[in-house]
């Protein structure tokens, strides 16, 4: 079935698009995603050969996720995400969730895309789960950017059950992260629990809107009003002036 996948992927690859996929996601030599190849295949092309293989087993998926095309990877991420989704049994969606962390592990996924299709579904896991936050905050000090970053999204599915603790959390203690992938990933997820709960998202704001990155500031505040949104850049711009006396 691996080959089989592999082919039907590749039916669908064009060379001109996968030299702009190539400069989308940064493969340059310095860059987050340096290295990478693509074959130039869409992401709906790429879910469709997803749900065609819906039932490819463990092993094949995780021989797809090693592959050196990104497109490979993301098909794996998906296949794998699918099965979660639809799986009843309670053991079967822990046994999915532990192969799932598992290809961070192996490095298997290595981009924001990768991320985002993926542990918005699997932080269905970590719901009512007592050690949530103690998990996540262990990937947050993680030194691999997509483990950080995945800590972020995988409290999406809490905020939707009004639990903004571990999301709140999480992003305190990536406040000072260097990379903008993080600062775009927090400032999201709060942006989030501000259409949840805005005072959680007002009182986090109070506390670190004059010493929080930028971008995540303007993402958070992002669906706030425009007189509210011009407070907290005022507040930010008047805290980095005195800072700066």
């Amino acid at each position: 079935m691996l080959e089989e996948i592999r082919k039907d992927i590749r039916s669908f690859a064009r060379p001109a698009h996968a030299i702009d996929l190539a400069w989308f996601y940064k493969t340059g030599p310095g860059e987050y995603g340096e290295g990478d190849k693509f074959l130039g295949v869409k992401v709906p092309e790429t879910r469709a050969v997803a749900r065609e293989y819906k039932n490819a087993s463990w092993e094949t998926i995780r021989e797809l996720s090693k592959g050196e095309y990104h497109e490979d990877r993301l098909c794996a991420v998906v296949i794998l995400t699918n099965q979660y989704e639809k799986a009843k049994d309670k053991d079967l969606r822990t046994d999915l969730f532990k192969k799932y962390l598992s290809l961070y592990d192996s490095g298997c996924i290595n981009s924001w895309d990768l991320v985002d299709v993926s542990a918005n579904r699997f932080g269905k896991e970590l719901i009512d789960d007592p050690r949530a936050i103690e998990f996540l905050l262990k990937r947050a000090k993680s030194k691999n950017l997509w483990i950080q970053r995945s800590a972020v999204i995988l409290t999406f599915p809490m905020i939707a059950q009004f639990d903004m603790a571990p999301t709140l959390a999480i992003c305190e203690e990536l406040l000072d992260h260097p990379h903008d992938l993080i600062h775009k990933a927090v400032g999201w997820s709060l942006r989030e629990v501000g259409k949840k709960d805005l005072r959680a998202l007002r009182d986090f704001l109070e506390q670190h809107s004059a010493t929080m990155p930028r971008t995540a500031l303007r993402y958070a505040i992002e669906k706030l009003s425009e007189k509210e949104r011009q407070d907290w850049l005022s507040r930010k711009a008047q805290a980095q002036q005195e800072r700066g006396r």
